[in-house]
């Protein structure tokens, strides 16, 4: 079994190039296709008669050029007009949630975004009770400021 593999090296490659391409389908930050570019070129060298010690640095170094000039092109103009991006908890600025604990003037409550229970302070002048709909108008660290919403 292990001439087998010894002798069809390419085979593998091919496995990793594909599992890569689909790891890269979750991720979609072009860096894991990079690998992917790697382990091509890596499986056309075993045809060329290249042991694995050569296929491996065959691997290693399109990873590496792939990485330093596909990925920053990929990134450039597939993901256009997208260069202010946010994630994680930047992305709650602007969203609304539900008040599941009262926030009490000049105290913190909890409020529900999207399943996620947010500890939340607010800058009104009165408490915000139980399923009030809020706003998201800041942040600091793990602690967002919200503001009522009118229905």
């Amino acid at each position: 079994m292990i001439d087998y593999f010894s002798q069809h090296l390419w085979q593998i490659w091919a496995i990793v190039a594909l599992v890569c391409l689909i790891l890269e389908l979750t991720a979609g930050d072009f860096f894991i296709i990079c690998f992917s570019i790697g382990a091509i070129f890596a499986a056309i060298s075993d045809p060329l008669g290249l042991g694995l010690y050569w296929q491996i640095g065959v691997f290693a170094v399109f990873t590496l050029l792939s990485l330093h000039f596909v990925r920053p092109f990929a990134l450039r103009y597939l993901h256009k007009g997208e260069d202010n991006r946010v994630s994680n908890a930047d992305a709650l600025m602007g969203r609304r949630g539900r008040v599941v604990e009262t926030i009490e003037k000049g105290g913190f409550g909890r409020v529900a975004i999207d399943g996620d229970v947010w500890k939340a302070v607010s800058k009104a002048a009165h408490d915000i009770p139980v399923g009030t709909f809020v706003r998201v108008t800041d942040r600091e660290s793990i602690t967002i400021t919200v503001e009522e919403v009118n229905e």
